[in-house]
């Protein structure tokens, strides 16, 4: 007897362990209560995850969109009570008996006396980011010449189009449960409700640059900390086994010299499948970023926003998906970054220095951050105010294909800027043209700095002889006066064409004047192929340089992004009747030749001389 009901314990002890193992580790947002007790974990200060208690108010429907919910919830435990929600606490799972609830994702408010959380349902952070893909072209950079640090920053906002993911009036959004909260009715506290910030960790950037990209990324839900302090070095923090919920967890855009990335908290783990944040970062879709382990030196406490002081560590995946309701991301090698390698040159200092530093592969991302690395760089060691002369040299390595060639020469008071801005328009024309992937396999970029302005402008142009003859060369000689007042005067031969007649005109100008008026003459279709897209970059003008043409009153057509001079008439009626394809514009001047000037200035000016040719 007794050995049979030992047999019938142990058989309804397997029983009652199978009804444990088969009850679902998720509590559907259907089956969530006013009333009911859940336990959250996040990290507050090391490695350590600690727990905290959130009280379930109530949910608040279609606070993000139709069908889209929002768990509503007041923390209490650890030092939630002094600094209200913390900015780093984004993915901090909610266990109700023992069942995963979600993500605390938002914020009610600022300055707010009671730290009341909304909880991203995990149904949806799981659901919204399932599967791969690539990124729409709505998600890049579109960016207008001449770079600048505004029209990058304005290119930057258009590209993100970060979707706001919280009620926009109180009759979107309906709260299931508590009626209304320390004098809030219940549809206005959709509209109160925001993203909790995501902590920014800058870590080798001087302080105006961090200012300026932080003021940037700050409208878009981060928080600049600053970068590493004091404590355990990246390698060796001491975390607690493997990632599980409840760890901080990093996410890198610039690593090497320079540290800039975002923390936030693992909120569930499905084998190497990783879900955080329960908000978005971007929204962006589809990404490739490195995952990183996150170390949480302190929790600053403030009546704003209190926040965590943290640091990313080691790589243990990959970022695949940022979407409007949470971060994923695969555990295992993280992805290839895209190596820059910077040599300044100073003349001051009459030494090199170089800097590496890798930045993520991404459309919107990859110009802007090595923008902000390279400014930075050159602000670092070169002084800020007062006009100063970069020439720089190098090649951006493009994978099957030509590289891209970088030379040119800024000077005067935005020097720093210019220089730093060039390599935007290239960038962003390979990861953004609509032909191909592009990989990048590296920059290469040597800048040469001196504390003087270098800039020379075009004064006079002529030809002692007014009338040349058709296939004769003659001295073309330019003028020009160094910001000293000196004079340089410059001899070009001029090669006149045998065939050549009548009214000639030569154009002598700066790079940037020049590529204005050929984009006013030409209207050039865009390029049709990703090698068609190189050469157009290789032919950019450079400000050093003078540039000449002899133009005759002969039509031509740029014809699919390449450019035909002196067609016959014949030839061009063929085109125009094509014209409604949007391969052909008209030229209404044939380039007969043309001809370039080096120089160690960057050049102003435009100087155009009218010749009458006179036949042999």
């Amino acid at each position: 007897m007794p050995r049979r009901f030992a047999l019938l314990v142990v058989a309804f002890g397997a029983l009652a362990l199978s009804g444990v193992s088969a009850q679902s580790p998720i509590l559907p947002v259907a089956d969530i209560r006013p009333g009911m007790v859940g336990i959250g974990r996040t990290v507050f200060t090391g490695t350590r995850v600690e727990e905290f208690r959130a009280q379930i108010l109530g949910v608040i429907e279609n606070v993000i969109g139709p069908q889209r919910n929002l768990i509503l919830a007041k923390l209490e435990g650890g030092p939630l009570a002094d600094t209200g929600v913390i900015a780093g606490m984004s993915g901090s799972p909610v266990y109700v008996d023992g069942r995963l609830i979600g993500a605390v994702s938002y914020a009610l408010g600022a300055f707010s006396k009671e730290p009341i959380a909304g909880i991203t349902p995990i149904e949806e952070m799981t659901t919204e980011t399932a599967g791969v893909g690539t990124r729409p072209a709505a998600a890049r950079v579109r960016v207008e010449l001449p770079v600048t640090p505004d029209a990058l920053a304005a290119a930057f906002r258009r590209g993100l189009g970060w979707n706001r993911a919280f009620a926009d009036r109180p009759e979107d959004a309906r709260l299931i449960g508590a009626t209304a909260f320390a004098g809030v009715g219940g549809r206005e506290l959709g509209t109160l409700l925001r993203p909790i910030a995501t902590p920014l960790v800058m870590s080798g950037f001087e302080p105006d640059v961090a200012d300026m990209i932080g003021g940037l990324l700050r409208d878009y839900g981060f928080l600049p900390t600053g970068g590493r302090a004091a404590g355990p070095r990246a390698g060796d923090m001491p975390f607690e086994g493997p990632l599980k919920p409840g760890d901080a967890v990093g996410v890198t855009f610039v690593d090497g010299d320079f540290l800039l990335g975002g923390t936030g908290t693992v909120t569930h783990i499905d084998g190497d499948r990783v879900y955080a944040f329960g908000h978005p970062m971007y929204n962006l879709g589809p990404t490739e970023f490195p995952m990183t382990r996150a170390y949480v030196y302190t929790v600053l406490p403030s009546l704003y926003s209190s926040t965590k002081l943290s640091t990313t560590g080691e790589v243990i995946g990959t970022l695949l998906q940022d979407r409007a309701t949470a971060i994923a991301g695969r555990l295992g090698p993280g992805p290839r970054l895209i190596p820059v390698t910077m040599t300044l040159e100073s003349a001051r200092a009459g030494s090199a220095r170089t800097f590496r530093f890798g930045v993520v592969k991404d459309q919107l991302l990859s110009p802007l951050m090595t923008y902000t690395a390279l400014l930075n760089t050159l602000v670092s060691y070169e002084r800020q105010l007062g006009t100063a002369t970069y020439g720089l040299k190098g090649q951006v390595l493009v994978r099957n294909h030509d590289a891209v060639a970088l030379d040119n020469l800024f000077s005067g008071d935005q020097a720093t800027m210019g220089a730093a801005a060039y390599i935007v328009a290239p960038l962003t024309a390979l990861m953004g043209n609509d032909y191909e992937k592009v990989d990048i396999e590296g920059l290469t970029l040597t800048f040469s700095s001196a504390e003087e302005p270098k800039t020379a402008t075009l004064e006079r142009v002529w030809l002692d002889d007014q009338r040349p003859r058709a296939g004769r060369t003659v001295p073309l000689k330019v003028l020009l006066r160094t910001y000293r007042g000196e004079d340089v005067l410059r001899t070009v031969p001029i090669a006149i064409p045998a065939h050549a007649s009548g009214t000639l005109s030569i154009l002598v100008s700066d790079g940037q004047r020049l590529t204005q008026a050929e984009l006013r003459e030409a209207r050039p279709a865009q390029p049709r192929s990703v090698p068609q897209l190189i050469r157009v970059l290789n032919k950019t003008r450079r400000n050093n340089v003078v540039y000449i043409k002899l133009l005759s009153a002969e039509a031509g057509a740029v014809v699919n992004g390449e450019l035909l001079s002196s067609l016959p008439p014949s030839v061009l009626a063929v085109l125009e009747a094509d014209r409604s394809g949007g391969n052909f514009n008209p030229l209404y001047n044939a380039t007969l030749g043309e001809w370039e000037i080096a120089t160690e200035h960057a050049v102003n000016g435009i100087r155009t001389l009218s010749i009458s040719v006179s036949a042999n």
